[in-house]
């Protein structure tokens, strides 16, 4: 289904719940989710893909909060990955648990997986995450290869003073793996008060610490691609926030309470909680029609206006 500006909407990112085993400190507060909203049910999360697939969404992606703590984790993959329409299920996670999951997941259906790797020291990993272990997150990535999926991509958000000094070892994974490493900006969300202004740095520093790196075809995606030399993998930018591919976005979130939000930076969301198939196909379609052109400036003195953490819209 096209919208007003002529974009096809193609992909629906599904958030299953706002919980997660980590802290991360860009995504949910210290204390993780208070008085966290009823989640939909698996029966309702199938029934609203299934009438996004019937508008033409051709790619789900599923995220959290942390996706593999849902219980019925193993089960709803296997379903919508067999909804009529849909061509391609991909997963975000934070690779904790996939030492467990992996080969399930790769059973039920799930084509690529996305796994959260801002740092290779165990000590900054832990501070990021506030309760994690980089041995745990290392571990999913070795079960997700040993798992075969289609795709393996690395998730590191960039942050000034942070990990910028380890760009060039995030980078040398690709050619140690066949694994993609996307660097993605920081983005200013409500919460994002403890980073100041020296944390927003833009994709472009990537390409500073790493001027032997050439571009490559472009794959479709938000990602700018390029490749090291000697490298099995990509390196992807994404640049949200220094320059927004706004003209080029085909994709949908659903919270896991169940709104659909035509643009992440944006306030504007369309509740699908008590709706038959029919009510949720009509605020698909009350959604792609609302989908704004940009999400406005973004930068560290100039926050989104999603008014909600990423943990409750689905990173």
């Amino acid at each position: 289904m096209l919208d007003r500006y002529g974009r096809t909407i193609t992909y629906l990112r599904v958030s299953v719940t706002e919980r997660c085993n980590l802290r991360c400190r860009y995504c949910m507060p210290a204390e993780g989710v208070a008085n966290c909203p009823e989640e939909l049910s698996r029966e309702e999360l199938l029934r609203a893909m299934e009438a996004a697939a019937g508008l033409g969404i051709r790619k789900l992606r599923i995220t959290g909060g942390e996706p593999l703590v849902r219980r019925d984790i193993v089960e709803l993959c296997a379903e919508a990955a067999a909804l009529d329409g849909i061509q391609e299920l991909c997963i975000t996670t934070n690779g904790t648990l996939l030492p467990e999951l992996a080969r399930p997941l790769k059973e039920a259906g799930v084509r690529r997986v996305n796994i959260s790797l801002d740092t290779l020291d165990n000590k900054k990993y832990a501070a990021i995450s506030r309760c994690g272990s980089l041995e745990m997150a290392w571990k999913g990535l070795e079960a997700a290869l040993d798992a075969g999926f289609e795709k393996i991509k690395l998730n590191a958000v960039l942050i000034g003073g942070f990990n910028d000094d380890e760009i060039p070892a995030l980078a040398e994974l690709t050619k140690q793996y066949p694994v993609d490493l996307r660097f993605i900006e920081l983005m200013p969300m409500v919460d994002s008060g403890e980073f100041g202004p020296e944390a927003f740095i833009p994709c472009s520093t990537v390409l500073q610490k790493l001027p032997e790196a050439q571009p490559v075809e472009q794959d479709g995606g938000v990602a700018k691609l390029y490749r090291l030399p000697g490298a099995q993998g990509n390196l992807g930018l994404i640049s949200p926030v220094s320059a927004h591919f706004c003209a080029q976005c085909n994709r949908l979130r659903l919270t896991a309470d169940g709104k659909l939000k035509p643009c992440l930076h944006s306030a504007a969301e369309y509740s699908l909680r008590g709706l038959d198939a029919e009510g949720m196909r009509a605020q698909f379609e009350a959604a792609i029609l609302g989908k704004p052109r940009w999400h406005g400036v973004l930068s560290a003195t100039e926050h989104s206006k999603a008014g909600r953490s990423m943990n409750r819209i689905g990173g």
